[in-house]
């Protein structure tokens, strides 16, 4: 039964994107940021056989895990890549900040949820050449699908190119640099070193772009107003978890350390906060910031 439901899910939304491709004039789909794979029963003593057979169920897929990390007890995120990221991001502008999509496993009560970023989404909400459509695919494939989250109504691909939360507020293209170096090399370096150094930035996985000088690091950040579990309490209290939203992207282009304002990162991965609620983070933009400027120095 399990199967035939994720066969009806991609079978529908495989009419979606063929229609949104070819008949532009039709209303178009609307898109989530996450992706909801699996919900069901779990103790404390099967969380951890559900992550491994998440694990297996990933490599059996062709994805290439390049990191993990568990927030807290009850979750595990697992960063993961393959070619078809790997190309996209190489033929696209600062394309590294989408060469990679985040799988998470988590417990909440005596539940497990299996949840990913939604691949089309941030394909669109970083502007790269493709939109990733086999890559949902092959995720949905790999672990299952039940829903779209993270939005009520959704955006359209084409909202998602110009995002921003509100005006003034920053787009995609308005990225922050951290640092410039002499060269490419001397980026790699110094920023490995720093983050190794490092007592709140953590490196997660490290993801180099072929045929461009782009290199993706995804790192945690464990202290100070930008923390991982400080943004999380505030943000993620939704019944189905957004603990995918982890972990965070630096990407070095060319000579210069890079990364997404904190106003956008945090807003396109929440595009349904209120003010109110962005307010009590308010100082999280900026301490995200600080604490990669510091660990790039």
């Amino acid at each position: 039964m399990r199967n035939l439901r994720i066969s009806t899910y991609a079978a529908v939304l495989g009419v979606m994107m063929l229609a949104a491709t070819t008949a532009p004039q039709a209303a178009e789909v609307r898109l989530k940021p996450y992706l909801l794979a699996e919900q069901a029963p779990c103790t404390p003593a099967t969380f951890g056989p559900k992550v491994a057979a998440v694990r297996e169920a990933l490599q059996g897929a062709g994805f290439e895990i390049v990191g993990e990390t568990a927030p807290n007890d009850g979750a595990h995120v697992f960063i993961i890549t393959n070619e078809t990221m790997k190309q996209n991001a190489a033929a696209s502008r600062t394309g590294g900040f989408g060469a990679a999509q985040r799988v998470a496993v988590t417990r909440v009560g005596d539940q497990v949820q299996v949840s990913s970023t939604n691949p089309m989404w941030m394909a669109n909400v970083y502007q790269m050449r493709g939109e990733l459509t086999d890559v949902s695919t092959s995720l949905q494939k790999a672990l299952g699908i039940k829903e779209e989250f993270g939005s009520k109504d959704g955006l359209t691909a084409k909202q998602l190119r110009t995002y921003h939360y509100m005006m003034f507020m920053p787009h995609f293209t308005e990225q922050v640099t951290l640092a410039e170096y002499a060269s490419h090399a001397e980026a790699l370096s110094k920023v490995e070193a720093g983050i190794a150094a490092s007592t709140v930035v953590k490196k997660v996985a490290r993801i180099d772009v072929p045929g461009a000088d782009e290199t993706l690091f995804a790192v945690t950040i464990a202290s100070g107003d930008g923390a991982d579990a400080a943004v999380m309490k505030i943000t993620d209290v939704g019944a189905i978890k957004h603990t995918a939203y982890l972990t965070y992207e630096l990407l070095i282009s060319g000579k210069k350390a890079l990364m997404l304002h904190g106003k956008f990162r945090i807003a396109q991965s929440f595009p349904d906060l209120s003010m109110r609620t962005f307010m009590k983070i308010s100082g999280a933009p900026d301490g995200i910031e600080k604490a990669l400027r510091d660990a790039v120095k």
